[in-house]
């Protein structure tokens, strides 16, 4: 690929990433479409003054004026102009003077072929074409012939890319360790860096495992997580050493590894840690790529320490990064975050136009044209509409329609075992649910299995709420209780923290709320009330939230039966009625006027 070809691929793809057409960013630069067309092409060289219309367009942020073809100045000819008057569209100006150019990308030394497929593979990975991006980094792994640092470089820019939720990317750990024997025997500083973010990526890519079934060969689910805490302490000790050996690029992707290895065997504020320290390193290290992964990182650790606020704060910032970069994956990650904060405040209507139009489409079409792994956007929209139905009462309508087939078929990820049996709950399938949770209880143990953190969590929530959707039936089965203590041993342990599921998809709720769930389930009233406060001081701020706990909080009052319970019980659920209704929370509705009409209530 000649440079001229390289730019115009690179145009072209920023281009689409930003959501433009031809035409629109022809009429945003002052160029005709068909000059612009030819450029984009391949099939003109592109001028100086038109590079940088287009970077600033775009916001490649040099990027693309970094990619100009070498040589003499080039001038637009006439059709370059708003059709023919022989220069770029706009007001005759005084000659200025020009800036110099951003340096082209220094090479790596590996190569001309090597430096344009690991190019090439950058903007393919801006676009979200991960098997595109892909392709391009194998080919730059095999242009590096037998040299160990240049394949292991390559390995780390593939590792970067989505893959599958839940599944393990087998080929890609056999390439990682083939690279870490490369380097094992060297102490050069490129060899210590590249080795270290190898690790952290095989860290990563080993804790993608969901139980036993999914894991690596010879590795259980916990050694991802060992192997990250193991890379974190020798990359705090080889800065310690030599504080210049890891350059702030390979320091964040360390970071970044290594903090999702541990995202369901550590704690959130031991995770919140890392990717506070991530943000500040990935602004130090100009990476535009890094920034990204840093508020993303810092949002989801917020949210599930219960720091809603300050995550609101951190999506404000993503939402200026994902629109100075125009990145299709930040386009999706802003919108995703957004959705989600608006169903936390009940503003279905705001969550629904994403979760039921663009994220719904964008996730179809980047699955057909193979650009993402199958499950990667797909799980994310299903898991919000499911949540959206849930929250409007309306689990009925998703039950009835094929995507309720995505549920059921996702069954290897526990969320959604407990989210199948929730749904058939909440529509009066009470016998099947029963038979989904004791199926669940077997697999795991009794739910003695589930990690400390991460994924289980949001299983171990929804579970309480079938529990206790079980536990109001005048028939609950036998062996209930006996699934109650694992459960509520995993939520208690995060009683400060809210449950968000996904990376990220929905926040359930305070933990504390599942554990007065089961608290109450196990016949404790006061001891749930207690866990109520506590996701109180969590939801203050959030009706839909309050609304939910308020009449938690009459069920817990009216089996607590203490002086002026029905009173207070009374009080709560009207309250709750009155938010339900008017936020359309029509299933929590119809719960308050069940309560406020039953004998203990009257």
């Amino acid at each position: 690929m000649t440079p001229q070809e390289e730019f115009a691929e690179a145009l072209r793809v920023r281009r689409e990433a930003a959501g433009l057409s031809l035409a629109e960013l022809a009429r945003r630069v002052h160029y005709s479409k068909s000059y612009l067309s030819r450029v984009e092409n391949g099939l003109r060289p592109p001028g100086r003054l038109l590079a940088e219309r287009c970077d600033a367009a775009l916001r490649a942020d040099g990027a693309l004026l970094a990619l100009l073809p070498p040589g003499p100045e080039r001038h637009e000819g006439r059709e370059s102009t708003a059709e023919g008057s022989g220069r770029p569209a706009g007001p005759a100006r005084r000659p200025r003077a020009v800036p110099a150019p951003p340096a082209r990308p220094r090479p790596s030394g590996y190569g001309t072929a090597y430096d344009q497929h690991i190019r090439r593979g950058d903007t393919r990975h801006l676009l979200g074409e991960m098997y595109e991006a892909g392709r391009h980094y194998q080919a730059a792994y095999e242009a590096a012939g037998a040299d160990a640092l240049a394949r292991a470089h390559a390995v780390v820019r593939s590792a970067r890319r989505w893959s599958d939720p839940g599944q393990v990317d087998r080929d890609l750990l056999f390439r990682i360790d083939a690279c870490l024997a490369g380097l094992a025997d060297r102490a050069d500083p490129p060899a210590v860096e590249l080795r270290l973010q190898l690790t952290a990526h095989r860290a990563k890519k080993l804790a993608m495992a969901i139980g036993y079934d999914t894991a690596m060969t010879g590795a259980e689910p916990g050694t991802g997580a060992r192997l990250a805490r193991r890379t974190l302490a020798e990359l705090r000790e080889t800065v310690r050493r030599d504080p210049g050996l890891i350059g702030d690029e390979a320091h964040c992707e360390i970071l970044t590894e290594t903090r999702w290895a541990l995202y369901d065997f550590a704690p959130a504020r031991e995770l919140l840690a890392l990717s506070s320290e991530l943000r500040d390193l990935a602004v130090r290290s100009r990476s535009a790529y890094f920034q990204g992964e840093a508020l993303v990182a810092l949002a989801i650790d917020q949210l599930r320490t219960g720091r809603v606020p300050a995550a609101e704060a951190t999506v404000s910032v993503h939402r200026e990064y994902a629109a100075r970069h125009r990145s299709r994956l930040a386009h999706w990650q802003q919108h995703t975050l957004d959705a989600l904060l608006s169903l936390w405040r009940g503003e279905f209507a705001a969550a629904a136009r994403w979760i039921l139009g663009e994220a719904g489409e964008m996730a179809a079409a980047m699955e057909a044209g193979l650009s993402m792994p199958a499950d990667a956007l797909g799980q994310t929209v299903l898991g919000q509409e499911f949540w959206l139905r849930h929250e409007q009462g309306r689990l009925a309508e998703l039950f009835a329609s094929p995507r309720m087939a995505g549920v059921q078929q996702r069954g290897y990820f526990p969320v959604w075992r407990a989210g199948l049996a929730l749904a058939l709950c909440e529509t009066g399938r009470h016998e099947q649910a029963v038979d989904q949770l004791r199926a669940f209880a077997a697999d795991t143990d009794g739910f003695t299995r589930l990690p400390p953190s991460g994924w289980s969590l949001p299983t171990a929530a929804v579970l309480a709420l079938v529990c206790a959707e079980l536990a109001e039936r005048t028939d609950p089965p036998a062996d209930l209780p006996s699934y109650v203590p694992p459960l509520r041993a995993l939520l208690d342990a995060h009683g400060d923290d809210v449950v968000l599921a996904g990376w990220p998809t929905v926040l359930l709720g305070p933990a504390a709320r599942f554990s007065a769930l089961l608290a109450l389930v196990a016949g404790e009233p006061e001891t749930a009330l207690g866990h109520l406060r506590r996701a109180v001081r969590l939801a203050r701020r959030y009706p839909a939230q309050m609304a939910r706990l308020r009449l938690d909080e009459a069920r817990v009052r009216l089996r607590a039966g203490s002086p002026g319970a029905r009173a207070t019980a009374h009080d709560l659920a009207r309250t709750a009625l009155g938010t339900a209704q008017e936020l359309g929370m029509a299933g929590l509705a119809r719960d308050c006027r069940e309560l406020l009409t039953s004998p203990a209530a009257r």
